[in-house]
């Protein structure tokens, strides 16, 4: 009986490597570039960040767990997924910081000590903040530790459309704060729903994607690609969508003139999440200091968008172009993956997690 459980496992997991190897193989990349399977069955794939020692932590949004994944030979392919923490409320942001992992759940940030020496004995953890709010309507929060060695917490609107920032400063904003919970303080606010942030790499200006709202049509509003150089500002919502469309029912209460408007208008309902800034060595000079955005896809819209990683191409602070850099997960309307967040590795090569198919694609150039 155990020779046959073995023997059924192994065609289980044959099966499912097969399954995504040949989902990898359809996406389509410029030319030069390839993708493959980096770890399968890592369910609901979400938030990433890589240590020193090259484990891939891993957050999740519906399954409550938090994932280490080890490459224990070196040959960019994950041996292990290990589950270090399970139960969770929603811990999709995860980052790293002088050797602790930092985990955002729902309403608060905890913090494993020394995580890459005690990922495997079931690490206990400490609660950093535990005071934020509880909604679970754009209550998945992703984190990253800026330049300045806080840590950048965004809290999405608790609704589609809704004016809460009068109640609670922290709606539609991006807070910072110590590693330790300290000095907290909105960044930046009118902010409807970021799930992916990353800094410039000469400039130290963060970029950030943002979830336009929803029930406008198909069309509008567009998700919104912006840049905060300083702390205060205000991005619109929900008075104003995009650069110009004013909302139906705030956007008479706001003033135009007091927002700042986004650097690039994404695609309607692509669902924009993660963002990362090409600073490796692998791909071709073009790509250098160039914005990689993860669309995450439309759940709402009549025809499917999104499903996809686009690249925003800067001159300088300018965007210059728009433009799709792998596509295949959409097909029609059949869906086979969703990409969710980019991680680079010291090899140049670049990580997308995909929480739809449970995967970590590589993708590398040669």
């Amino acid at each position: 009986m155990k020779v046959l459980n073995i023997l059924f496992t192994s065609l289980i997991l044959f099966a499912c490597n097969s399954d995504t190897e040949s989902q990898s193989s359809s996406i389509k990349l410029p030319e030069g570039f390839k993708i493959e399977i980096y770890a399968s069955n890592v369910p609901n794939a979400r938030s990433m960040v890589l240590s020193e020692n090259g484990i891939l932590f891993v957050g999740t949004r519906s399954s409550g767990n938090v994932y280490a994944l080890v490459d224990i030979d070196k040959d960019y392919k994950v041996d292990e997924v290990i589950t270090i923490a399970s139960g969770f409320d929603m811990p999709n942001g995860v980052d790293l910081k002088d050797g602790d992992l930092y985990v955002a759940e729902v309403n608060r940030i905890i913090k494993f000590d020394d995580i890459e020496n005690n990922y495997r004995n079931n690490p206990d953890y400490s609660i950093v903040r535990d005071d934020f709010p509880t909604d679970r309507s754009h209550g998945w929060k992703f984190i990253k530790f800026g330049p300045d060695g806080k840590l950048y917490v965004p809290v999405g609107a608790p609704c589609n459309i809704c004016l809460k920032e009068n109640e609670d400063e922290r709606y539609a904003s991006i807070t910072r704060m110590n590693s330790d919970g300290s000095e907290f303080e909105v960044f930046a606010k009118g902010i409807r729903n970021t799930v992916g942030f990353d800094w410039h790499p000469t400039t130290n200006e963060i970029w950030f994607t943002d979830n336009g709202r929803d029930n406008l049509g198909d069309n509008i509003p567009p998700d919104e690609l912006n840049c905060a150089s300083t702390v205060g500002l205000h991005f619109g919502y929900p008075f104003l969508h995009g650069k110009n469309i004013l909302d139906p029912e705030f956007g008479s209460q706001g003033d135009t003139s007091l927002y700042t408007k986004p650097k690039q208008e994404l695609g309607p309902h692509v669902a924009a999440l993660g963002v990362e800034f090409y600073t490796g060595s692998m791909f071709p000079a073009q790509y250098q200091n160039q914005i990689f955005v993860a669309e995450h896809g439309s759940w709402n819209r009549s025809q499917k968008i999104g499903y996809r990683i686009s690249i925003v191409r800067l001159n300088g602070n300018d965007v210059v172009s728009y433009e799709t850099f792998a596509d295949g997960w959409l097909n029609g309307d059949n869906v086979s993956g969703r990409p969710v967040d980019i991680e680079l590795m010291p090899d140049g090569s670049m990580l997308v997690s995909d929480d739809y198919a449970d995967v970590i694609y590589r993708i590398t150039y040669k």
